[in-house]
């Protein structure tokens, strides 16, 4: 994906300028995530430990200026660490509620598949809704809310896999990978002063975030288009290759994943370019491949780059 010049695209470019000096030699990855980030999706980076996980998120929380908070998400982890509480006032014996550290704009959820089904799930309704729920009394997230959860590869030592309804509320999933030789060199000369994260300001406040997101989120897509995304979506729910395909929400996804891609691309239209290039990292996260695939030892990756190929797109003036 390359940024063209418009109001969206220029504060791209000053974003990720921004982000580069903490996170070398990933634009690729650094691009995506703002994209999701503008379409208000939530991410989901599954990579080794050590890679920058972290630093990236942290990076993306200054530049924004957002309130970030992280938890390390262990066995032990409640999931009132997470939504928080409720406790008697002494005085009047009225509940009082107790922030959770999810009640902030950007949320960590650092190894998150380290952490206990229930804990997991404490999640679910902040991701869908924008608020959690604690003693029957709902609390609004603030805006823009986002959360970008790190996970360990499956079979890591002390994981388990999350569950499908929560892989199914992240936009897009991610993988950040180890640094070619020549960008480890540049990180490790980067931080000869100090972390370069320390050292990084705020480029928009918070405000700003969510107008570029109420931009993008009003995107033209023409009716052809959104059929053209429809039938992506069918075609995973008919591939031999895949057991269960994808949901309707997966198609909110990509269609919000294509709107932000064309806002970046200077466009306020989408086109069907922008829905191939979205379509693959927005949807493998979410199937269920077949035994035969398995077998074949076919990825999702390989199955979606298949599907796009034999998925007439249409001709939009």
């Amino acid at each position: 994906m390359k940024i063209k010049e418009n109001g969206t695209a220029v504060y791209a470019q000053q974003i990720l300028g921004q982000v580069r000096q903490a996170v070398v030699g990933k634009d690729g990855i650094l691009l995506r995530v703002l994209a999701a980030i503008l379409a208000g999706g939530h991410i989901l980076l599954e990579d080794v430990p050590g890679v920058g996980k972290t630093t990236m998120a942290l990076a993306f929380s200054k530049v924004l200026d957002l309130e970030y908070n992280r938890v390390q998400f262990t066995p032990d982890v409640l999931p009132s660490d997470v939504t928080g509480y409720s406790i008697p006032d002494r005085q009047t014996g009225e509940m009082i509620y107790q922030k959770g550290a999810i009640l902030c704009n950007l949320f960590l959820a650092d190894e998150l598949n380290r952490a206990t089904s229930r804990t997991q799930s404490a999640l679910l309704e902040a991701m869908e809704e924008g608020q959690v729920t604690v003693d029957g009394v709902s609390h609004p997230l603030p805006k823009p809310f986002i959360v970008i959860a790190t996970q360990n590869p499956t079979g890591a030592a002390g994981t388990q896999m999350l569950p499908d309804s929560q892989m199914d509320r992240f936009a897009i999933r991610l993988s950040l990978g180890y640094p070619n030789p020549k960008d480890e060199v540049a990180m490790v000369l980067n931080r000869q002063n100090g972390n370069p994260v320390k050292n990084l300001c705020p480029l928009m406040s918070r405000e700003n975030l969510a107008a570029i997101q109420n931009e993008v989120e009003h995107t033209y897509v023409h009716e052809a288009v959104v059929k053209y995304i429809v039938d992506l979506i069918v075609a995973t729910r008919n591939s031999e290759d895949i057991l269960r395909g994808a949901s309707p929400r997966a198609t909110l996804a990509v269609t919000a994943m294509a709107k932000a891609a064309a806002q970046l691309r200077g466009r306020d239209y989408v086109v069907p370019g922008d829905v191939r290039e979205v379509f693959p990292w927005t949807i493998a996260h979410r199937l269920l491949l077949s035994s035969r695939a398995e077998e074949q030892g076919r990825t999702a990756d390989e199955i979606l780059k298949d599907i796009v190929e034999h998925t007439p797109a249409p001709r939009i003036r």
